[in-house]
């Protein structure tokens, strides 16, 4: 049994990793700003054992009193899946420094608070990033969703070298279309936006999609597993988008 922390576990994809952890046999720890979501994630697990951490990553202060709760738990790996998406404009509603705050220095937060722990265990590590299908594409008015999400991946290659001495793997994952909460809102945002409804901006989004269908967050939980399982992969992007995105 390995001991995983998961940021951004109260909700969609982060829900469905702790599940994915949980159903296999591990311990989770479960990070996220609301308590009631992770509440209901941790309600929704089938073993006991887990923990749920009260905190904002945008601010080291909140997360090192997270981390002062754990004591000298060691962790086995560090799941960095908090973030905000939506659109942003230029001037004083501008959410630039929201969204980049969030996605992109709180996972820098997040992962350094508790990298202490994470070395307290012995042999492979693993630090694995939620990014997204918009770090390798360019969508308007996304400026700081995009920005941030390809940040992400700059981080994780400096990581990646960095940490690999102390048998740190560091990957991302690049995930398209998922169908969550987040997902629907944005789909609901754009059709409001262009005057249509979000049926039929959904069919308009899944024309750019091979396979013509979001990702189950189950899915996006698999292949997290699966690169925990592993031992020789770091300082890479795995892209699951249902083929929106072919990189060679």
């Amino acid at each position: 049994m390995a001991t995983y922390l998961v940021s951004g576990a109260g909700s969609g994809i982060g829900r469905a990793i702790v599940q994915n952890l949980a159903d296999a046999g591990h311990q989770c720890i479960l990070l996220g700003r609301n308590e009631n979501h992770l509440q209901a994630t941790l309600n929704s697990l089938p073993n006991s054992g887990h923990q749920l951490l009260v905190a904002d990553i945008r601010s080291i202060s909140s997360l090192q009193q997270a981390a002062g709760l754990l004591g000298s738990i060691a962790v086995n790996g560090l799941i960095a899946n908090s973030g905000i998406g939506g659109e942003n404009y230029w001037g004083e509603t501008d959410r630039w420094n929201d969204i980049i705050s969030t996605n992109l220095t709180g996972t820098y937060n997040f992962v350094n608070t508790f990298l202490p722990h994470l070395r307290q265990t012995a042999g492979i590590k693993q630090v694995v990033i939620t990014s997204s299908v918009l770090a390798r594409l360019g969508v308007a008015n996304y400026s700081a969703y995009c920005a941030s999400k390809a940040g992400l991946l700059g981080l994780m290659r400096s990581w990646a070298v960095q940490w690999a001495p102390e048998d740190i793997l560091v990957n991302a994952i690049c995930p398209g279309w998922v169908d969550t909460e987040m997902s629907q809102e944005g789909l609901q945002g754009i059709a409001d936006g262009i005057g249509i409804t979000k049926d039929e901006f959904y069919n308009i989004a899944m024309q750019s999609v091979p396979l013509r269908r979001m990702s189950q967050p189950e899915e996006i939980a698999d292949l997290i597993a699966y690169l925990l399982s592993q031992r020789s992969i770091t300082g890479q992007t795995l892209d699951i988008n249902c083929g929106a995105v072919m990189n060679s």
